[in-house]
């Protein structure tokens, strides 16, 4: 059975805690493509996840693999620019194990944002999607093995995992930007090889309308400890068979380098509201 990690995890918390005065009730993950919200941070104090104590030591290009704490649009946020993934052999504690030192350092709201592929042809690459619920299928859970009763309890329900009242903050940013935003079941997949054409036909009729290799286990880990989540995905392609060609990771920089901006544009908009909405 895998070691509780409770004393890894309070080690980099006091890390963090002692390079910074920052209490964020936001916090954000950035994924493949995405750190450019880095760079809108107000005041920011950044660390090398190398430099963090026991901190997963992610490789995948498009990461930035390192952690931000100051504003946006004058709200104190962190922000874990990168993530580490299953599919580079981390088990899913250490994939975690971000998401956990946020929730000790009292994080109350997380958003998390990702690259996907389209599995529902509604759903068009450079375009943003809310996560409405997920589809584990990556056949682990970062809850297996001992509970550890301070994070929360031994079945937590995840029947709003990805918080109701956040996602209609979410619509009502991107309304008040001038442009809908879609909304989907996204389908938590291993990786690190993209889908064949079956499984993505199995995906659609099993109800996913997206597919990516993160978030369901951090998404996991976050509803455990209380906090509430919204999930962000940008469509970066649609799923193999749906479109002619070959899928590579390039497009899938390319797509999210496309939609950066908007993206950045929508969290300024909400952050300012889930930590207003999170403090009533």
């Amino acid at each position: 059975m895998q070691p509780i990690e409770y004393d890894r995890v309070a080690e980099a918390y006091d890390f963090l805690s002692s390079r910074y005065e920052l209490n964020p009730g936001v916090a954000i993950i950035l994924g493949t493509g995405l750190g450019a919200l880095a760079n809108t941070i107000q005041s920011p104090t950044t660390i090398r996840y190398a430099d963090i104590p026991h901190w997963p030591r992610g490789s995948v290009p498009g990461h930035n693999h390192q952690w931000l704490a100051g504003g946006i649009a004058d709200t104190p946020v962190a922000v874990l620019s990168g993530r580490a993934h299953l599919y580079e052999g981390f088990s899913p504690r250490e994939v975690v194990f971000g998401v956990r030192v946020l929730g000790m350092m009292g994080v109350r709201s997380l958003i998390l944002t990702n690259s996907s592929g389209a599995v529902n042809e509604a759903l068009q690459p450079g375009s943003l999607a809310l996560i409405a619920d997920h589809i584990n299928l990556q056949g682990t859970s970062p809850l297996t093995g001992p509970n550890e009763e301070r994070w929360g309890p031994r079945f937590p329900n995840l029947k709003n995992a990805y918080d109701t009242g956040c996602r209609r903050l979410a619509r009502e940013a991107a309304a008040h930007l001038g442009f809908a935003l879609s909304e989907g079941v996204y389908a938590g997949v291993p990786g690190p090889s993209f889908e064949t054409p079956a499984e993505i036909r199995h995906l659609q009729r099993v109800g996913a309308d997206m597919v990516g290799m993160s978030t369901v286990q951090e998404t996991i880990a976050a509803r455990h400890m209380g906090l509430r989540v919204m999930g962000l995905s940008v469509i970066s392609n649609l799923g193999a068979g749906l479109a002619d060609g070959p899928l590579s990771h390039e497009e899938v920089l390319s797509a999210a380098q496309t939609a950066a901006p908007r993206l950045t544009a929508l969290l300024q908009v909400i952050i300012p509201r889930l930590a207003e909405a999170g403090t009533t």
